[in-house]
């Protein structure tokens, strides 16, 4: 039923609406629990360093799974595989609602995260093949619906859950979601012919190694800013252990016959540049989606429904454009250039939200936003269609896996970067801004006394000129922010738009081809 030679046009839907459902509420998971945080800490009494595990735990398992994959499919086979996912992250989503203790969450959430894990590549892997090659476009704009929308939504859902119900809602959502995605799946997905399984090798150094790498680095990428990056030796310790283990793993799959990862896709320029790609406009999107609630609700006041709201019009605008994007792309449009397009009205974005200030209206931040989903819609269907063209269907499973790996991994060092970036940026514009404010400024003096005099006629019981300095330190830091935020921006602007040449790398599909080889 996978075989899209023999696929009649209405089971292409009905296994995209497959497919879809639990990849929605896997990736959504990754940003639903954030806002559940104080909750959380509060109904299980941990500490803020403990509780941010639980977001640290499911992040690791998820990242461990992802490009192992295409291998476990074809081990205990796919559908198999899938159902088994479903029914692991279903299961531990209600022990994560039902959790009495902050050990037995984080427990829950490493095996939430196991189950996850699984569900993009192969999600991503049956779509592909379910539809022909010139309908790739489209598929993608089924799939990449849920990997746009759902972190954005994320959030806002949970942040509704949480307030008008409880943070253990957050967990209790995906029980309907997953009951009803093993349905489907029990019904509608088949393994294709080519995936048979047999005898099993088990590349157990490669395993050993990828599970040891990855581990350790989105420890480091999760916990760094907040550890204070290479001044912790925790931090410093596990960066040693993840690039020693992951270039040793590099160096083994590309030697085993039996790689548990099979990073010899590679070969395929197409799929290199592709993923590079990737992980550069995830590194920059992600960056600015972190950006703009801290800037929202710490500089600008908003409360986090407003912050979502502000978010929530670009998630649409990608929800609306791509399947225009799949459409045109199954008229014949080369998806090189609707890429192009994409990463330029992205980089323009960012641009508009380097001219943020502390001024802006709801409006002035929200269209930008609005243009970044616009251009993301544009970005994601044609690039992934593109990536996999000359991928054979007996590597897609691994070639998915390792794709959505490059997507995740390339959002986690963007908000790494972002937070880093924006801390030592406010402290800079910090110390350049306290040399203007001295006694001996005539602009200093002028502001001080009419604060002052302000003060005097607000408040009888004014007696202190110390209220007037903490007036004008917490301006200084208000301006300091604004201007680390800006920079941010500035910065994830120009490193989209060198992607623009790069688009060009890729190989345009070639309609019904009969992939059988990597070129």
């Amino acid at each position: 039923m996978n075989d899209s030679s023999g696929q009649i046009a209405v089971n292409k839907w009905i296994i995209a609406l497959t497919v879809m459902l639990p990849t929605f509420i896997e990736v959504m998971d990754t940003s639903v629990v954030n806002v559940s945080l104080p909750h959380i800490q509060g109904s299980l009494s941990a500490g803020l360093d403990e509780v941010t595990w639980v977001l640290t735990s499911y992040l690791v398992s998820n990242a461990i799974i992802i490009p192992i994959t295409g291998w476990l499919s074809n081990v205990f086979g796919r559908k198999r595989y899938l159902l088994f996912s479903l029914i692991l992250f279903t299961g531990s989503s209600v022990v994560c609602g039902s959790a009495p203790t902050l050990k037995i969450l984080v427990l829950a959430r490493i095996l939430q995260g196991i189950g996850g894990g699984g569900l993009q590549p192969i999600s991503q892997a049956i779509l592909l093949e379910s539809f022909p090659q010139k309908e790739h476009g489209m598929a993608m704009a089924v799939f990449g619906m849920g990997v746009i929308l759902a972190p954005i939504l994320g959030p806002v859902v949970g942040g509704w859950i949480t307030d008008n119900w409880t943070w253990r809602w957050v967990f209790y959502i995906n029980l309907p979601a997953g009951i009803l995605a093993v349905f489907l799946a029990m019904l509608f997905v088949h393994d294709p012919p080519y995936i048979k399984r047999g005898k099993v090798y088990i590349d157990k150094w490669g395993l050993f190694l990828l599970t040891v790498g990855l581990g350790c680095l989105q420890i480091v990428l999760d916990k760094g800013e907040r550890e204070d990056w290479f001044n912790s030796r925790f931090i410093v310790y596990l960066s040693i252990i993840a690039a020693v283990s992951l270039v040793a793993f590099v160096i083994i799959e590309l030697k085993v016959k039996h790689p548990v990862v099979n990073l010899r896709v590679f070969k395929d320029k197409t799929f290199a540049a592709g993923n590079f790609i990737m992980y550069t406009g995830f590194f920059c999107l992600f960056g600015s989606i972190v950006l703009l609630p801290i800037y929202l609700q710490k500089l600008m006041g908003y409360t986090a429904f407003w912050a979502g709201l502000v978010l929530g019009p670009g998630g649409i605008a990608s929800f609306l454009i791509m399947p225009v994007a799949g459409a045109l792309m199954k008229k014949g449009v080369n998806p090189r250039n609707l890429l192009a397009l994409g990463i330029a009205i992205m980089a323009y974005s960012l641009f508009l939200m380097s001219g943020f200030n502390l001024q802006a209206d709801f409006m002035s931040i929200s269209w930008p936003r609005i243009v970044q989903g616009f251009g993301m819609g544009l970005f994601f269907v044609p690039l992934a269609a593109a990536t996999f063209a000359y991928i054979p269907k007996e590597e897609m499973g691994n070639a998915s896996g390792i794709f959505n790996l490059v997507r995740n991994l390339g959002g986690s060092f963007g908000v790494a970067f972002s937070t880093t970036v924006l801390s030592q940026r406010s402290q800079f514009h910090q110390n350049l801004l306290v040399e203007h404010v001295t006694p001996y400024n005539p602009v200093f003096q002028e502001r001080f006394a009419g604060i002052m005099q302000w003060l005097k006629t607000h408040d009888p019981n004014f007696t202190s000129p110390m209220k007037v300095l903490a007036v004008f330190y917490k301006e200084v830091l208000r301006q300091a922010s604004m201007l680390a935020f800006n920079d941010v921006f500035w910065l994830f602007a120009w490193f989209t738009a060198i992607l623009v040449p790069l688009t060009f790398i890729l190989k345009k599909p070639e309609g019904e081809i009969e992939i059988g080889s990597i070129h």
